[in-house]
């Protein structure tokens, strides 16, 4: 078993000042631009995000992600907006301003250039890229990793603050083009590519990652572990002792469905269990 004593919390101590982090989810409504938009205006998307924002931070999650999940179906990165990344720097600024907490942004889908421009926008720490080397079958198509291209980025903005936790093994999709590699490799070859963290995930939203698997990622690298997807007050305490860390959304939403709003009473449960992973 990998325990967090192997392993150096890097990144999260130095953006979170501890060495295990507990990160809430902001799933942004439909955003201008995407299928499901109605017409909701910036004010009424960002009171919906802070109110999330506010439930979660008063709950005790150290930190949160802002993410366009209502953007569904997701586009690839050459095809998204620059609306979304508009109004995505908007929502950020105003989460940063509201809570003071640590902020990371996810672009859907898998778009590490956009999300960097919002983290330098919004005030940002870091990003959450689901491919980030190598390449598999998305929901959306063809996706490959797109790391080369968006360190650059990140260097012509003069935003090497900004660090990249990247998934390994990114769920929902098919891995046959690198089927003949194993899933420590994969996390080897995150870590070559300069990510900052790595991210185990189960196999879509809200689908657990297994301890195998958490297990077989952190023995591959030293970088911090975080797990992203799955994580319920019932398996916390395992997945701290393990890891660095979650990202957690569905949980902690009213009855555990992602679209819904956070649940006040289920984030207190949820950070209560918690603390026994933590040591509090």
């Amino acid at each position: 078993m990998q325990l967090i004593s192997d392993r150096t919390p890097g990144a999260i101590r130095e953006i979170f000042g501890r060495d295990k982090a507990l990160i809430g989810m902001i799933h942004c409504p439909p955003l201008p631009g995407s299928p499901r938009y109605r017409g909701a205006t910036m004010e009424e998307i960002c009171t919906a995000c802070l109110r999330d924002a506010d439930h979660l931070v008063a709950g005790g999650l150290h930190g949160l992600i802002v993410e366009n999940h209502g953007d569904i179906p997701f586009a690839k990165p050459q095809d998204i907006g620059p609306e979304t990344s508009a109004c995505l720097s908007v929502i950020t600024d105003r989460v940063r301003r509201a809570t003071g907490v640590p902020l990371g942004v996810n672009v859907l889908a898998n778009a590490p250039l956009p999300a960097f421009a919002v983290a330098v926008a919004g005030g940002a720490d870091f990003i959450r890229v689901n491919q980030w080397a190598n390449a598999y079958v998305a929901n959306e198509g063809f996706m490959e990793g797109r790391a080369a291209e968006a360190l650059r980025y990140r260097a012509l903005l003069r935003a090497e603050r900004v660090r990249v936790f990247a998934d390994v093994h990114v769920k929902h999709g098919s891995h046959a083009i690198t089927a003949d590699r194993s899933i420590p490799e994969l996390a080897r070859d995150v870590a070559f590519f300069d990510a900052d963290g790595v991210i185990a995930t189960g196999q879509r939203t809200g689908n657990a990652a297994t301890i195998e698997e958490i297990e077989e990622i952190g023995s591959a690298t030293h970088l911090p572990l975080l797990v992203g997807s799955g994580v319920t007050e019932d398996n916390i305490v395992a997945i701290l002792a393990r890891t660095n860390g979650v990202i957690v959304a569905s949980s902690l939403k009213e009855g555990g469905v992602w679209w819904n709003p956070v649940d006040p009473a289920r984030v207190r449960r949820f950070t209560a269990r918690a603390a026994e992973g933590l040591g509090a």
